[in-house]
Order: structure tokens, then C-alpha cells, then sequence
């Protein structure tokens, strides 16, 4: 039996299938008993998506709408698309007709309440004197809120007819007139509930002065589950996802061929998020890792296994633990005048960081800087622009290609470098250049963009199945 309780976090993708859940997680069928956990929850499975914008194709949802037109109700048009997916879920997911019906009226209400919201900004905005774009974050923020109380309440029905002490914890600020900073937001509703007898379902969102979509996005769930893990004290922090953080992408190398990762640090786990893998956000493992807390990637399907522990500092052998890929695109800007002149750097990070470019990777030599970044190309032609004002007689090269890193710890001992790049040579894939830093977390290299999928296949052949030495 240990002591102390947890605090875990259940993606949307994951909660999805809350009903398949409800035994092995939820539950605990090892005997241990449902509580001394938290579980912050996010918004069922593409339900985000629609109430903002969808993540990888853009494609608008009801934010994405009342942005883009401000005088017509196409984003009223996209809330009921919304609310009818939300009203599906709820109803696959819940046995009971008065859990239905009890479900119904939270999500009429907070549909309702956020239409009439929307309509009177939209009546307000209409007179010269206020400006639509002051409430633009708030908006988002109010609509993201919605879908992450719809899933807590949901499974805290569920949790509740199954006998459960469960407590809906909303950090949303649904109807709250006060605006606290997040830290009294999190004290304020996580007081007075006892981890011993009660089972919270805490919102991934928390509406707080600072404005979590501000800094982080999409992306603030972890955070505020973070925050939650470091204010209570939990012994231990734990991801629920889909899968194991493995070796690598199983639809790349087969599923016979990767390997649970098991154990590994938070550099580690830096080095995956900058490279889109997702582990944990970035400031997530940063507050846990400042708070003295480890925390576990599990993959809620597999309940008998303990996943992967990612701690402060793992006394371990030098390994490669991931090879990923992602495609990239290379903004090189060549100057011949560079050679001993500073501010050309910090010139082209301004750019980047002034149209929101996603840096991954940066190499440089005496006249030229390339940038290895998000290939977002609408994006990129305008960063283009600024840097030819800034420098116009600059020669700027655009092109996408991939970038794969292997990654783990003191990979230059395992001749990473020189063992990758003969690996991709025997596959017959051109190197494009190899990147290793002294401390030997990752190694990259870059290859056609066509070429990401063998290349991740061939250097995790040659340095993970073959064996590490």
C-alpha cells in the first residue's frame, strides 16, 4: 500500500474512452481503492478542435468563426455543431437516464450562457468606441473552458453512479466574478478536499488573471495539472496516454521493434517536447522537476504495466532511448559581410520569435545561419520579408527537409554520429548534415523530406535493435 496521493493527467483522445476505463483506472480492480488521486481531465476527443480551430488543419471551430467575422453567426452555427458532439459523447458514454439528463442541462447551460456572451460582444463591438480584438484571448479562453467542464462533469457522473465519492472540481470560473492569479484559483478549489475519502475530476483549464492561453496555448492542461501536482504535494505525477513512450513511432518501425523506454530524466524529456513529441509540456516538467516530483508516462490501456518514470537525474548507461523524426524547414540566410559583425543573429531570432516560428534546431558557420523550424511556409514568407529589410543584401534559402534525432544520454560514448550517418548511407538516403553537441543528449540528422520515414526506421535498426554498444 503506498501513502501520499497522486495527481494524473488524462488526455482527450484517452478520456474518450473513459467507459473502458472505469474498472482498471478509475477503479482500481488491484484492489488499492479509487482515491489519493487527482485526475485533471481534458476535453473529449476533437471537441477542442471544434470550439476552437482544429490543431493540425486549422480548420475553423466557433473561435475560428466569430475571429473571422465578427457581424455574422456562422460561429453561433458552428456552436451548435459543437454542442450536438458533445451531447453524443455524453450520451455514449453515460448508462443511466438521469445521469443523461443531468448531463443535458450542464451542457445546455454552459452553451447557452456562452452563445448569450458571444451575442453581446458581438452587439457591443458593433459601436466605434470597443474593439473586438481586447476580448479576443478571453473569448478563446471562455470557449476551451467549455469543453474540459463538459468531460470532468461527465465522468464524475459516471464515477458517482458507480458508487464513487467523486467531486467535480471546475476551474473554469463559469459565472465567477472574481479573477484570481492561477495559484489562488488551484488553493481556493482544491480546499477542504480530502484525498482519502473523495475522488476530484479537476478541468485541464483554469481561468486566472495571468491568462494560461496567453503563454501556453493549447498546451495549458499539463500545466495546470503541473501546478496541482507541486501545490498539494502529490508523491508522484502521472501522464495517462494511448501508448507506451516507446523507442519510437511503432507505425515507422514496427511494433515488434520498439522498446518501453522505462526510465529517464527530465533532459530527456525536454529534448522529445522541443522535437513535438508529447510528453510532457515543457513548463510542466519544469515545475515538477523545480517542485522535486517525478512523474510517470503510463498508457491507461496497459494497467499492469508501470510505464516509463522520468525523474530529476537517472544514474543509467549510456543509451539511445527515442529516434524520432518530424519535418522541418531550413531558413538559411547567407551574408558574406556576417563574418565578425554581430546582430545579424539576434536580427533573424526577432523575426522568427515576431511571427510565432517554432525553433527546433540552429547551426551556423563564419557567413551563413540556418534555422531549422516549423514549415509553416505563409508564416516563413513573412519572417523572408522582415529579414530582407533588415539585411537586403542577404541571400535567403527556404527548402523543407527532415530532421531525425536520436535521442537519450551521452550518446557521443556510443559513436552516435558515425554510426547514424553509415546507417542512412546503407539505406541509400542522402545526408543533408549531422548535428551532435557535447553534451550527447540527441544527435540529429537532416535528409530529404520524402526519405523521414526510412531514415527514422534505419538509424532505429542500427542503434537501438542492434544493440547500444
Amino acid at each position: 500500500m503506498t501513502t501520499g496521493h497522486t495527481v494524473e493527467k488524462i488526455g482527450g483522445t484517452t478520456i474518450s474512452r473513459a467507459d473502458e476505463l472505469m474498472d482498471t483506472l478509475f477503479l482500481k480492480s488491484d484492489g488499492d481503492g479509487p482515491y489519493d488521486r487527482v485526475f485533471v481531465v481534458s476535453a473529449f476527443g476533437g471537441i477542442t478542435d471544434l470550439l476552437l480551430e482544429h490543431k493540425k488543419s486549422g480548420e475553423p471551430g466557433v473561435y475560428g468563426h466569430f475571429a473571422a467575422a465578427e457581424s455574422d453567426l456562422r460561429w453561433s452555427e458552428a456552436l451548435d455543431r459543437a454542442a450536438a458532439r458533445m451531447g453524443e459523447e455524453h450520451a455514449r458514454l453515460l448508462d443511466h437516464a438521469a445521469d443523461r439528463q443531468e448531463a443535458d442541462e450542464f451542457l445546455r447551460d454552459r452553451i447557452e450562457g456562452a452563445r448569450s456572451c458571444l451575442l453581446d460582444l458581438q452587439r457591443l463591438t458593433s459601436y466605434g468606441h470597443f474593439r473586438l480584438s481586447d476580448q479576443m484571448l478571453t473569448i478563446r479562453e471562455l470557449l476551451s473552458g467549455l469543453g474540459e467542464s463538459h468531460s470532468a462533469k461527465v465522468v464524475t457522473l459516471m464515477l458517482n453512479r458507480r458508487g464513487v465519492d467523486a467531486r467535480l472540481v471546475d476551474l473554469s470560473g463559469w459565472r465567477d466574478e472574481s479573477h484570481p492569479d492561477l495559484e489562488t484559483r488551484l488553493t481556493g478549489a482544491m480546499k477542504g478536499v480530502d484525498f482519502a475519502c473523495e475522488l476530484p475530476i479537476v478541468t485541464g483549464y483554469a481561468q486566472c488573471r495571468e491568462g494560461l492561453m496567453r503563454e501556453y496555448d493549447r498546451g495549458y492542461s499539463e500545466v495546470t495539472f503541473a501546478h496541482i501536482a507541486a501545490l498539494t504535494g502529490a508523491r508522484e505525477a502521472v501522464i495517462h496516454k494511448e501508448f507506451h513512450l516507446s523507442s519510437a513511432d511503432p507505425k515507422l518501425v514496427g511494433e515488434d521493434k520498439v522498446v518501453k523506454i522505462g526510465r529517464t530524466d527530465y533532459d530527456v524529456a525536454d529534448q522529445l517536447s522541443n522535437l513535438g513529441m508529447e510528453a510532457v509540456h515543457p513548463n510542466a516538467a519544469k515545475i515538477l522537476r523545480q517542485a522535486g516530483i517525478p512523474l510517470r508516462v503510463a498508457n491507461a490501456f496497459d494497467p499492469g504495466d508501470a510505464g516509463t518514470l522520468i525523474l530529476a537525474e537517472v544514474d543509467a548507461d549510456p543509451r539511445v532511448e527515442m529516434v524520432t523524426g518530424l519535418p522541418v524547414a531550413a531558413l538559411a540566410v547567407h551574408e558574406p559581410d556576417m563574418v565578425g559583425v554581430k546582430g545579424y543573429d539576434a536580427a533573424i531570432l526577432e523575426a522568427l520569435t515576431r511571427f510565432d516560428v517554432w525553433i527546433v534546431s540552429k547551426a551556423s558557420n563564419a557567413n551563413t545561419i540556418t534555422h531549422y523550424v516549423d514549415p509553416n511556409l505563409k508564416a516563413l514568407r513573412r519572417v523572408e520579408s522582415a529579414i530582407e529589410k533588415a539585411f537586403p543584401k542577404a541571400e535567403i534559402d527556404i527548402r523543407k527537409v527532415a530532421l531525425i534525432s536520436a535521442v537519450g544520454r551521452d550518446l557521443l560514448k556510443l559513436e552516435v554520429p558515425a554510426r547514424g550517418l553509415r546507417a542512412l548511407v546503407a539505406a541509400g538516403i542522402e545526408v543533408l548534415g549531422v548535428h551532435a553537441l557535447a553534451r550527447g543528449v540527441d544527435v540529429q540528422f537532416l535528409v530529404p523530406e520524402e526519405r523521414l520515414k526510412e531514415a527514422v526506421a534505419a538509424i532505429h535498426e542500427a542503434l537501438v535493435e542492434a544493440g547500444q554498444g
